[in-house]
Parts: structure tokens; sequence; C-alpha cells
């Protein structure tokens, strides 16, 4: 982030509390405290206010984000559950939620949580923390809100405000105080989207305890190379069905046109991520502009999504990243399917 903020540090009373929601319901960025670390928030239904997440953090990739809610219905809300998985998210949410338990379900049509929260894919991470000041925020706020851990990406995870300040004291809009964390190690996250749970991370829920729930539990470990270790992470995922041309200098005529700052000449179908080359609006704009040319330019008969450079620096790295995932050659199976 090229701007540099002045982060206000609130008090967890009822003032505080309010203004961190009021922040946050207008695209601004609030660090808060839940039972496992500081949660670096975000309105997850915007897709400006997540990719300034993605900026603030130095995130490499656009890996999903877990949104969090104030209650099991609100979550489930935002999920497509039915039969086996329904039955067993709501056995794992009456024992476990609020708590440090991450559910990784498929996401619901109707869902609110943006593109960029769920980084492209048909699934959700949801979770319902514990602790009275999280909770009083998400109810105040009405909406899910995305949040990783609120430090840089690849530092120690914070575990009170001023951890969280020595890390983003600037680039962030807020940090809502509400003391140590109780737990201090990351939400378990469980993926509930498979015919054997998969644990994707371990964490503050034992195994020993969603065992004895849920039965027998897999670990991406089990899979060898054919299950990634966590969402997101596969080379080539949920990619367009239009092959995507990097670093591309011209287009062809079978070509439309992911485009980046002025765009090149002569195509007929263009989305442009930001004309005036701005990376966060880039970001926000990525899984919408992929969506629209693959859609549209199948209509119309072109073979192929041509994507000017990105540069190489902050959250270039990442739209760079997901653009090379997405002009992965994919599997026989996934490219037929």
């Amino acid at each position: 982030m090229s701007e540099t903020l002045n982060t206000e540090r609130l008090t967890a009373d009822t003032n505080g509390i309010r203004r961190a929601a009021e922040l946050l319901k207008a695209g601004k960025l609030v660090a808060f405290g839940t039972e496992t670390v500081y949660g670096l928030g975000a309105l997850a239904s915007s897709d400006t206010a997540v990719a300034r997440i993605f900026a603030a953090k130095g995130r490499p990739r656009f890996n999903p984000l877990i949104s969090h809610l104030a209650d099991a219905e609100s979550a489930f809300a935002q999920a497509d559950l039915h039969g086996r998985i329904k039955d067993m998210a709501y056995a794992l949410a009456d024992k476990f939620w609020p708590g440090p338990l991450t559910m990784v379900l498929p996401r619901g049509s109707h869902s609110t949580v943006s593109d960029l929260a769920a980084a492209g894919l048909n699934t959700l991470a949801l979770r319902v923390p514990r602790g009275k000041t999280a909770l009083a925020l998400l109810r105040e706020v009405g909406a899910p809100i995305a949040a990783p851990s609120a430090n840089i990406s690849g530092t120690v995870s914070p575990s009170d405000a001023s951890h969280v300040l020595r890390s983003l004291d600037g680039r962030i809009d807020a940090v809502l105080d509400s003391g140590p964390c109780s737990v201090g190690v990351e939400s378990t996250v469980l993926d509930l989207t498979r015919d054997t749970p998969v644990l994707l991370r371990p964490g503050g829920v034992t195994l020993e305890e969603l065992t004895a729930l849920c039965g027998p539990i897999q670990h991406p470990d089990d899979f060898a190379e054919a299950l990634p270790s966590s969402p997101g992470r596969l080379a080539s995922h949920y990619a367009p069905s239009l092959p995507v041309r990097l670093d591309a200098y011209d287009v062809r005529p079978n070509e439309a046109l992911l485009a980046f700052g002025p765009a090149l000449s002569n195509a007929g179908l263009t989305w442009n991520l930001s004309e005036t080359g701005n990376l966060e609006e880039a970001a926000a704009r990525l899984f919408a502009g992929l969506r629209f040319l693959d859609a549209e330019g199948t209509k119309r008969g072109l073979t192929c999504i041509a994507a000017q450079p990105i540069p190489r620096q902050g959250l270039g790295l990442a739209i760079r990243d997901r653009l090379r995932r997405a002009a992965e050659p994919r599997p026989l199976s996934q490219a037929l399917g």
C-alpha cells in the first residue's frame, strides 16, 4: 500500500465496537481479536475491501480467506448444505461454535462472499469465533467479515493489539484492542466437501476431538499430489474454459483481452483491470474479469484470453500468480468437465 494511514487504536467498549463496525462497513481494514489470534478484517462482500487485505499483508497469493460470522445460522446461510455435509456441519457447529474451528463448505449460489475472498473457488471457509468483542463486532456489522491473521505475510501471527501495530501500523485503519487472545494459535480448518473430511490445518480444535464426532478424518498428505494442502493450491484450479496467454503485447483475432493500464488496440472484447494501472483496483476486478471474458468470449467464438503484463511488485505478484494458475494446462478430465 502506498498510502500511509492513521491507524486508530480502539477500546473494546460500546463506542469502540461501533466505530470499528462503521469502518468495516465503509470498506476499511480493522484488526480485531478472537480467541485464536487477531484477524485483519474487511467486508467479505467487497472485492475492493478484500483487495486491501492482500495489499496490507503483502500476501503473495490470492489464497481463500476465512469469513467470520456472528452465529451458525448466518454462516450456513452462505453455504449450500445438504445430506451428509449438512448433518456433519450442524453437529460440528453445535459442539465447537463459537470457537476455533473453520469449516470449508460448498459455496451457495446466494452467498454474499466475494470471488476474491473465496479465491474463485466454489467453496467457502466459514467460522464463528469465540469472544465477546469479536461477536459483538460481527453482530454490529451484520455481514461476513473476511479476516486472515493481522500481520505481514510470513511473520508470526499476532496474539495482542501491540503485535498488530508493530506489523501493520500505518497500513490499516484501526485495531480494536480486546486484550490478549486466549488460544494464541490459528483455528483448525476442516474440509467437509469430500467423501471423508480432510484436516487442512491443525489448530485450536484437536484432531482427536474432531474424530470423536466425525469418524475418520484424512490429512492432505494422504493424497500425495492428488490433493492440495489447502484450498486454492492446485496449479490450475477453477480456471476459465478459454486458455490464457500471459504477458501479451499484442491481441490476435481469436483472442479476448484482459488489459491493465492503456489497453492494446484491435481487441474486439476487452476487460480492463485498471485503466490507471492501480494494482488494488486490478486485484478487486480480476475474478470478475476472467468470468466475463470467458463467458462472453465463448459466446463470440473466441478461443483464448490474452493478458497484458502485470508488474512484478506488490499486489502484482498475487495477480500474476492467479493468472499463471489460470494459464496452467489442465488435466484432460478437468478440461472435458
